[in-house]
């Protein structure tokens, strides 16, 4: 059943997955930055974080700019569903951590937390990196084991929100079965 489910979750993903860098099934690198969370400085670390459930990780590029803002906002509204699923939101930028101490209270609402990788080198790990200029607008779900259960590459912020919440519904039946 667990087969089927993923197997499932693969063709549904496949479209965005071809344009992800990393492919369902990788292993997620593990990474630490400083993060925020309603304003208040924090480390976040992908390995703890897994410990406690799965991890929507999202990169987009430039906070306070128009799509980065509105997949915030949609993010932040679908709060209560990840944590009912399980699992946790980061979203990470190349804006520099006083920048996303603001982002994580105005556009992420107190609801998730933001990382700073002024450097990009967490978003170049993940092959998330535009012309190592800027972070793409690629999200990916990591579940507890380390592998990614999807990747999603889009311009527009509702697929991945969408498609994070599709994943982890499909991953919480299959623990289920």
């Amino acid at each position: 059943m667990k087969k089927t489910i993923a197997c499932a979750a693969a063709l549904l993903f496949a479209t965005d997955v071809a344009r992800a860098a990393l492919p369902v099934g990788a292993r997620a690198p593990d990474f630490r930055v400083e993060g925020a969370l309603a304003g208040k400085d924090f480390r976040f670390s992908l390995a703890d974080a897994l410990k406690k459930g799965p991890v929507v990780l999202y990169f987009y590029p430039k906070s306070f700019t128009s799509v980065c803002t509105e997949e915030a906002h949609l993010f932040a509204e679908a709060t209560d569903e990840f944590a009912a699923l399980g699992a946790r939101v980061i979203g990470l930028s190349g804006d520099d951590i006083a920048t996303q101490r603001k982002f994580s209270s105005s556009e992420c609402r107190d609801k998730f937390a933001v990382g700073a990788d002024a450097d990009l080198k967490v978003a170049k790990a993940y092959d998330a990196s535009f012309g190592g200029v800027f972070a793409a607008r690629i999200s990916y779900v990591v579940a507890p084991d380390g592998n990614i259960l999807s990747a999603t590459s889009s311009g527009q912020a509702e697929p991945h929100i969408r498609r994070a919440l599709e994943t982890l519904r499909a991953w919480r039946a299959a623990q289920k079965s």
